[in-house]
């Protein structure tokens, strides 16, 4: 799959990583933006608070399918008119989006291939997304697991914030499963 990764921090950067060594064409774009136009999949990775500024630096982002990985902090809000940054994405691009890679520690991302099973990745989004949030997650080392459609992407933005909060609170850094029992 061609990908066009927006943000070449550790989020970006270690997807980025991940999906070239699973045979992925990947274009890294940093603060000076380019062109996505040949890609099939953009995955959005910038401060939250950056997005509206991320988004105008790049081209060909029409109709693509855009997987939204940032999150807000600090009393930081989308855009507005917009509860979700992940729904503001959706109104430039105009193709399907989802929220997801938003709730996993890049940190960890070079040791989930050796998790005894595989962590879980949650998203929301567009039906449309789903091939796509599956591949992508599935080639990063991760099961995707959704919590609804887009109107869920707040929830999910907020729940960024707890996954900090446990993490902070003396587990550290993590990563989490989520199964029905038969797979126990």
């Amino acid at each position: 799959m061609k990908i066009t990764v927006i943000g070449r921090g550790n989020i970006g950067g270690g997807l980025a990583d991940l999906w070239e060594r699973a045979g992925h064409d990947v274009n890294r774009l940093g603060r000076a933006g380019g062109d996505a136009g040949g890609s099939e999949a953009v995955l959005l990775a910038v401060p939250g608070a950056a997005v509206e500024a991320a988004l105008s630096s790049v081209a060909g982002l029409e109709g693509k399918t855009v997987l939204d990985a940032t999150n807000l902090y600090g009393g930081a809000r989308p855009p507005a008119g917009f509860a979700s940054n992940a729904e503001y994405v959706k109104s430039v691009t105009g193709g399907a989006t989802a929220k997801v890679f938003s709730t996993n520690f890049a940190s960890l991302f070079g040791r989930v291939a050796d998790a005894r099973v595989r962590p879980s990745n949650l998203w929301s989004g567009d039906d449309q997304a789903e091939s796509v949030v599956g591949q992508l997650s599935h080639d990063a080392g991760y099961e995707a697991v959704r919590l609804g459609d887009l109107s869920m992407a707040a929830t999910q933005e907020g729940l960024a914030g707890a996954i900090f909060a446990i993490s902070q609170s003396g587990l550290g850094e993590f990563v989490y499963r989520m199964a029905p029992p038969e797979q126990l």
